[in-house]
This record gives structure tokens, C-alpha cells and sequence, in this order.
């Protein structure tokens, strides 16, 4: 059976690979340490489909180590043993020469599984090259993510992916038979998402699903070939992304039914019951806030109840919350409160801190006068005494608008109450 064509024009040296010049350009943080042999444990985070597996090889190859490999979604605490007593068996302890063992999507493997390579990476038994779409600060144990440095690999841009198609025209032993012609690549690149992988596999159905040369590579053809074989859902592809697209807004524009139906898909196409967790408390704070706090508190007791369940039980905890968060009142204010700071600090700089409002910790502090002037708020009427709390040259600026709900309406009067006309309440 022939390979497919990402597989077949794989790059086998690091001469041959596209993109990730942060990593492995001239003045990459990796491209030294692959010359010389020398490569950490380490955990390679990016989009699907931008050159981790690859970028593994290369780096077994040209540092001349044994290489193994396991899938998180298939492998056990028994296979993880198993490979690193071969690799004990097959390099030598404590060298430059210590075998690679690459783990793909490492992100998947609990807690268990994790700690079964602690001591194989702490001792060089192993180098530990794990390979992860999501971030590692949450999905690699903390004892692990210590042994390792992290690089993160970017998305493909649309030139990379433009030279990884006439690399496959010109390279591959198949293609470079046949007259092929790219008159538009517009829809290649939109399907692809910017995962290679993907983009290779539609060029290539596109391609064999044409009978007579020249084989002309238009938008329009490619669309009508990609919709007659559009899978179900692809966890790692554009789809994913579609439809998790489509479950946050159903839950945003407050339509449970919506929610629970996109919930359903990525159910039954695989999701990772952590990732929509996840994105379920990302919602309750960014589109609910203030406009009911309690959203952002059921959001984390579900993440925590998913991660501590897993499938199949946590599909109802997860119906539950989207539907609480579904026929929530909605507030986006704190998320635009936070954008307006930041935006506001990138025009102005660094600002100083008024004097009234500096801690004082040493005696020279306190002779210049840092927080003389500041009013502690407990020793007034109502836990509150007007001051500025803002740098000198932003007084009066507003960040927070309350939201037009009956909780934020209680805020915007409290505030009102205070600040009288300072703020515009």
C-alpha cells in the first residue's frame, strides 16, 4: 500500500526543513545544539500538522540516536517500561548518545503515565521528546515539564505552505509524473488551516481524483472534491476548530440546544473532555463575567470533575454546564475592561506610580514622603475614601463599563454612589 504524500516527502534532514526559524534557522535556539549532538529533554508545542514528528527525526538522525516512538492514545505505563529498558539496553548511560524516545500528543497521557518517565528522562536513560497541540503548562505534569525545555512551533504562513506544495510536485516520486498545473491555491490553503499534513492530503485526493492531464488545481475543484469527502469530524483539523467555533458561540448567543447538539459532535468525534472543559471557563469569564459570577465558579468545578471523572461520565457534567452557561445572563465587560488596559499601557509606557500610592518599606521611602498621602478606605464611612488610584496623567479614565444586566446595573449604582460624577457612572 503506497504511503500517503505527507508521509513520502517526509524531509529526512534538517537542510530540507520548512519553516520554524526561530528553532532551526541560522540562529535558531535549536539548530546548535542538533549540530554538536547535544539535544535536552524536551516538549515540541504547536498547531497540528507543523513538523513536530518531523523535526524528532531529524533530530534522532542527525545526532546519530536510536529512536523510539510511542502514541499517547494507544500506550500504556507497560509499553513506556518496555521502551526505555530497550533504550537502557541499546545506548550508553550518561552520553551524548542517549536514544530519543518520542512521545506523540503527550498532552493525552494521565498523570501515571507521566511519572513512569520521570526518572528514565532525570537519569538519561532517555532523551524525552514529547510532541503536544495543547499548552503543556496544563496537560504536562509539573515534574516532568521541570526536566524538559519547551519550544513552541508556529503555525505554517501561507509562503511555507506554498513551497511545501511545489516540493510535492517536484520531489515526489508519484507527483513528479504527472503534468500538474496550480492555477489558484486560495481554497488548499484555507482547508488546510495551516496544518501541512492536511494541505498535503487534500492536494493529493485532489490529484487523484483527476483522470486526465494537465491536472489543473483550481478553487473551485477543490471544494467540490473536499465536500464529497468531508470526514465527520477531524479532532485535529480545520473541523475541530469549526465546530468548537460553533459550540461557543451557540453558547454565547445563549441557544442551549445549539450548545448541547455541537457538545454531542465533539463527544462522539473524540474531543478531549479536558480541551472543551477548558474552553467552557474561558467563556464563563470572557462572555458572562460579572453579569453572573457564579458561571466562572460552575466552569471550574467542571474542568476539575471532567478531569477527575473522564469519559463517558463527564459528557452529563458537561451538558449541564454549557446549558447553565447557555441561559446565563451575558456581560463582556471585564474582557473589554482588560483589552482597553492593555492597549492604553502600550500608548502610554510606563507611567509613574503616584507618590500616595508607593509602598514605603525603607526609611528613605518613607522620608520622601511614598504613601503619605494615601487614605486607607477601612477608616472612612463605608469602606471608601475618594482618592485617585490612577497615574497622574489618566485621571478620570474609564477601562470598566458595567454591562447591560440587572448584576452589572447594581454595580454601575454602587459605583455610581462613590465616585459621583468622576468616572461618568
Amino acid at each position: 500500500m503506497e504511503a500517503p504524500l505527507a508521509e513520502r516527502i517526509r524531509p529526512q534532514h534538517l537542510s530540507e526543513y520548512i519553516s520554524q526559524l526561530h528553532l532551526v534557522g541560522e540562529q535558531g535556539s535549536l539548530t546548535h545544539q542538533i549540530a554538536k549532538g547535544i539535544i535536552p529533554s524536551l516538549i515540541l508545542w504547536g498547531p497540528p500538522g507543523t513538523g513536530k514528528t518531523t523535526l524528532a527525526q531529524i533530530m534522532a538522525q542527525e545526532s546519530k540516536r536510536p529512536f523510539y516512538v510511542l502514541s499517547a492514545i494507544n500506550s500504556g505505563v507497560k509499553d513506556i517500561r518496555e521502551v526505555i529498558e530497550k533504550a537502557k539496553q541499546s545506548g550508553g548511560l550518561f552520553t551524548a548518545k542517549n536514544p530519543i524516545l518520542f512521545i506523540d500528543e503527550i498532552h493525552r497521557f494521565s498523570k501515571s503515565q507521566q511519572d513512569s518517565l520521570l526518572a528514565a528522562a532525570e537519569k538519561g536513560w532517555i532523551t524525552l521528546i514529547g510532541a503536544t497541540t495543547e499548552n503543556p503548562s496544563f496537560e504536562v505534569i509539573p515534574a516532568l515539564l521541570s526536566r524538559c525545555q519547551v519550544y513552541v512551533l508556529n503555525p505554517f504562513s501561507k509562503s511555507d505552505l506554498e513551497q511545501l506544495l511545489q516540493r510535492a510536485i517536484e520531489q515526489d516520486e508519484v507527483l513528479k509524473t504527472k503534468k500538474i498545473v496550480l492555477q489558484e491555491t486560495e481554497a488548499l490553503l484555507r482547508l488546510s488551516g495551516g496544518d501541512g499534513r492536511k494541505l498535503l492530503n487534500i492536494f493529493e485526493l485532489v490529484v487523484n481524483a483527476s483522470a486526465t492531464e494537465p491536472i489543473e488545481i483550481t478553487n473551485e475543484k477543490v471544494m467540490q472534491l473536499v465536500q464529497k469527502n468531508t470526514v465527520l469530524y477531524d479532532k485535529t483539523g480545520e473541523q475541530h476548530y469549526d465546530i468548537v467555533s460553533a459550540f461557543i458561540k451557540s453558547i454565547r448567543g445563549s441557544d442551549p440546544n445549539g450548545a448541547v447538539y455541537w457538545l454531542a459532535r465533539m463527544i462522539e468525534g473524540g474531543e478531549d473532555v479536558k480541551f472543551i472543559a477548558r474552553r467552557l471557563l474561558i467563556l464563563a469569564s470572557e462572555d458572562i463575567g460579572n453579569a453572573n459570577p457564579t458561571a466562572f465558579i460552575m466552569a471550574n468545578s467542571t474542568f476539575q470533575a471532567v478531569t477527575t471523572i473522564g469519559y463517558p461520565e463527564s459528557r452529563i457534567i458537561l451538558s449541564q454546564c454549557a446549558i447553565y452557561l447557555a441561559t446565563s445572563a451575558k456581560s463582556n465587560a471585564s474582557y473589554l475592561a482588560i483589552g482597553k488596559a492593555q492597549q492604553l499601557v502600550k500608548q502610554t509606557g510606563d507611567l509613574s506610580v503616584p507618590i500616595h500610592l508607593r509602598n514605603a518599606p525603607t526609611k528613605l521611602m518613607k522620608e520622601l514622603g511614598c504613601g503619605d498621602e494615601y487614605k486607607y478606605s477601612h477608616d472612612f464611612d463605608n469602606n471608601f475614601a475618594e482618592q485617585e488610584f490612577l497615574p497622574d496623567e489618566l485621571q478620570n479614565q474609564v477601562l470598566y463599563e458595567p454591562g447591560n444586566n440587572a448584576r452589572e446595573k447594581e454595580l454601575r449604582s454602587f459605583l455610581k454612589n462613590r465616585w459621583k460624577d468622576k468616572y461618568g457612572y
